[in-house]
């Protein structure tokens, strides 16, 4: 699914490189939280992290985390706080590209967004826009017939 949405590059510019490998590393586990993990997420991580201008040696870092305890313990050094936004937004929108959002999706983005001291009222409305934008996208289709 195409959400024709765009990160705000500036604000994750400005983190180090520690922070985005964290921010990576948030992206890697909730790809692999409904237990299946395929070759185009796996490529779209990579370009993601070489977007972010994440060195290569540290992509393999990215992509061996394997609990949400290591992901949580990571963002916590993003105390950014629109760039704590942009990952909650980032993580709805990828939860949401299969059309299925698991039990195991939810709680992770609830459990990151709190470690960055996001509160649950907040990801929620977060969530809530992003399946309206998705909605959105989806009635401009059959509008525009595009379908």
């Amino acid at each position: 699914m195409d959400l024709k949405m765009e990160t705000d590059m500036d604000c994750l510019a400005q983190l180090s490189e520690d922070q985005k490998i964290a921010f990576m590393k948030a992206f890697a586990r909730l790809a692999a939280a409904d237990g299946n993990v395929d070759e185009d997420e796996m490529a779209y991580i990579k370009n993601v992290a070489v977007v972010y201008g994440v060195s290569p040696q540290r992509v393999n870092e990215i992509l061996k985390v394997d609990s949400d305890d290591e992901v949580v313990e990571a963002v916590k050094i993003i105390n950014n706080r629109r760039a704590a936004l942009e990952l909650i937004k980032e993580m709805c929108i990828l939860a949401h590209a299969d059309d299925v959002l698991s039990d195991e999706e939810t709680v992770l983005i609830g459990k990151v967004g709190m470690a960055m001291g996001v509160d649950l009222e907040k990801i929620e409305q977060i969530s809530n826009w992003v399946i309206d934008r998705i909605i959105w996208l989806e009635e401009a289709k059959i509008i525009f017939e595009e379908v």
